[in-house]
């Protein structure tokens, strides 16, 4: 099991990374909250891993911190909630947006989320309720604004399953100088209060 990588960030394409470990290089699928606070090109990056074996191929999803970590290993144990699933409700909500909305039986919010149906949002909330841990955890990367391109933006908020229509809806308020941080949580919140 790949429980944590540490090396040199080569390439980032949303919503994977490319890390370079002592001359392997890693694909990483993260959700964009730890997309978010990666340092630049050619520096150092530790991330939390979690390692899937399937058929097709190994899958490997990194994290910013063990807290995301954890939430993403509780998230796919969930019926009806695989990875890809488990990334989009890490992009859009942090982990404590994610346990108090599950606390409080937030069906709606859960659901706002692209792959979430009432049913799977039901289930989240009665599955997930009190694992969740509510505490603060700082982050191993720096947070960092990494100027970016609608066009960054965009890609990223198309993979976590919006449709093209909706993206560029929530593109379109932008500022042009947004970093991608910024940037895709704007354009979620934006998605999500629809």
């Amino acid at each position: 099991m790949i429980a944590k990588l540490s090396g040199i960030l080569v390439e980032r394409y949303p919503p994977y990374i490319l890390v370079d470990v002592a001359g392997i290089g890693y694909e990483v699928d993260t959700p964009m909250s730890t997309f978010c606070v990666l340092p630049e090109n050619g520096e150092a990056v530790v991330l939390y891993t979690h390692f899937i074996l399937r058929d097709a191929a190994p899958l490997l999803y990194g994290f910013a911190t063990r807290l995301e970590q954890h939430a993403f290993r509780l998230l796919i144990k969930v019926v009806g909630v695989g990875p890809k699933i488990a990334l989009a409700i890490l992009s859009g909500l942090s982990v404590n947006e994610l346990a108090l909305a599950v606390e409080r039986g937030d069906v709606a919010c859960l659901a706002r989320i692209p792959g979430i149906g009432k049913k799977t949002a039901e289930r989240l909330a009665l599955e997930l309720r009190g694992k969740l841990s509510t505490a603060p955890q700082a982050s191993m990367l720096p947070q960092r604004h990494i100027v970016t391109t609608r066009r960054d933006i965009h890609q990223a908020l198309l993979a976590l399953g919006y449709s093209e229509r909706e993206v560029n809806g929530a593109i379109a308020s932008l500022s042009e100088d947004v970093d991608i941080n910024s940037g895709i949580r704007l354009a979620l919140s934006c998605l999500m209060a629809r």
